[in-house]
């Protein structure tokens, strides 16, 4: 996995997987495979709701081994079935209504490799190097790590 930040206000995480495209989109995409992996190894995830269309919205909930929830959400602007998603993501936060925020604007995209293989790409759009060093600086790069690895490991029971 590898993170580069291409922009003042990008992030893009890039990964390959052992698997056809077709496969990984399928781990990222169904609800009950996005419960086994989204979490990583930082506790359960509660909650998945995915409405998986163009203005459809999406909410996945951690609840950390601590006890404590951690909430994103946001909605689907683009949708190409095993090739790209294009979506909003908001970072939940006490007491600001889920509609009151604007996220980042998130695109996955998957690209078939030889082999059977596929690239993943994530790029993030944040709309200020602020919020790209905030999310960057955060420690997210240990838990994407272990979503992508449990991402493979589904992939892989899949075939």
């Amino acid at each position: 996995m590898e993170i580069t930040l291409p922009a003042d206000d990008q992030i893009l995480i890039t990964r390959e997987f052992d698997a056809p495209k077709h496969l990984v989109y399928r781990v990222w995409t169904t609800p009950e495979l996005v419960r086994r992996w989204w979490s990583g190894q930082r506790g359960t995830t509660a909650e998945v709701e995915l409405d998986l269309r163009p203005g459809g919205r999406w909410r996945y909930v951690l609840k950390t081994d601590e006890g404590t929830e951690v909430g994103f959400h946001g909605e689907y602007r683009e949708i190409v079935p095993d090739e790209r998603l294009v979506y909003t993501e908001v970072f939940e936060q006490p007491g600001v209504p889920l509609d009151a925020v604007d996220g980042p604007l998130n695109t996955v995209t998957f690209t078939a490799l030889e082999g059977d293989r596929t690239l993943l790409s994530l790029l993030t759009v944040t709309g200020s190097k602020e919020l790209r060093d905030l999310i960057h600086q955060s420690g997210m790069e240990v838990g994407v790590r272990e979503q992508f690895v449990l991402i493979q490991e589904l992939a892989d029971s899949l075939r």
